[in-house]
């Protein structure tokens, strides 16, 4: 009769692999050092081969500890899923989420939208990082991420919430002193408030359903890597700007600024959830989920969604 496998090493193998360190697999699992480097040693003795390469400095994996890695992680995350999902079904949900989004959005839209989750769950911790950048959800430990752009290929999970439409935007008061622009090319006599990170930079390009596409160089009065920092200079009457819809709704329901140019459309990014690869998330990391589906699915300034997964 085969022996059942030693699953507790393989999970052991697969954390000292993910962090290069014995003593951090310890402090990890709450083990002792000598129980990691015996359940390393136990695999290697039943495998007849070395998995990882040790000097006094680093461990490395050797070929046939990459051969196993893959098999490993799959086995520490189904263990971590099965055992986080039903603790979670005995009890209420529990546990903390790591969460990013960008600033602007994450500060306007998304902050608003986490008390009800939190009144719903008292058990979970939120800890929720606001960065412009788009983080490392693997390496810096995020259980998922908001963001708005159009997402390149990648080994990570999205899900498409809502459009996001660009808006050209000014104060009522800017466009009477400098005249409000009917072609992209009017824009040539205006000054650009800029976000520092817009997918085409100061090259501001614009489409027409029947005029075609016409891209604008602008000049620039201020740039900010901050979108929302851009408002109090548009409401002073500095500038032009193109921003999303739902960092400046309320000045627009408030007529305090205004939109122009509508038949010359900027294309629409989307917002969207993204999770590290693998399938089994903790139960609250899909509430979250589920929680923000239903928070930004209806919002006044959002488009209609694709409703596709895909990495």
């Amino acid at each position: 009769m085969n022996k059942l496998p030693d699953l507790e090493a393989w999970a052991i193998f697969a954390k000292v692999a993910e962090t290069g360190s014995f003593a951090r697999t310890a402090d990890e699992f709450s083990l002792s050092q000598a129980t990691v480097s015996k359940a390393i040693s136990r695999l290697e003795a039943r495998m007849k081969t070395t998995l990882f390469h040790r000097t006094s400095r680093r461990i490395s994996l050797t070929a046939n500890g990459y051969a196993a890695l893959e098999h490993a992680t799959r086995i520490l995350e189904e263990g971590l899923a099965v055992e986080a999902e039903v603790a979670e079904q005995s009890t209420s949900l529990r546990g903390v989420i790591r969460l990013s989004a960008p600033m602007s959005f994450g500060i306007a839209r998304l902050a608003p939208a986490l008390p009800g989750f939190l009144q719903a769950h008292p058990d979970v911790e939120l800890d929720v990082q606001f960065n412009d950048k788009q983080v490392d959800l693997v390496g810096d430990r995020f259980d998922l991420a908001l963001r708005i752009a159009n997402l390149v290929d990648s080994s990570l999970l999205a899900r498409q919430l809502c459009k996001v439409r660009i808006l050209l935007v000014g104060s009522p008061a800017y466009f009477e002193r400098h005249g409000r622009p009917h072609h992209p090319r009017d824009l040539a006599q205006h000054k650009a408030l800029q976000y520092s990170y817009a997918r085409n930079g100061t090259h501001w390009r614009f489409k027409h359903p029947r005029h075609g596409e016409f891209t604008q160089s602008m000049a620039v009065q201020m740039q900010a890597n901050n979108a929302e920092a851009l408002t109090p200079a548009l409401l002073a009457g500095l500038g032009v700007a193109l921003q999303p819809a739902f960092l400046v709704w309320q000045e627009l329901q408030s007529n305090q600024l205004e939109v122009v140019m509508e038949d010359w459309q900027v294309e629409p990014i989307a917002l969207h959830i993204v999770t590290p690869p693998g399938r089994n998330r903790p139960a609250r990391v899909q509430a979250l989920i589920e929680h923000l589906m239903e928070s930004f699915s209806n919002e006044p300034w959002a488009g209609v969604a694709e409703l596709t997964d895909r990495p």
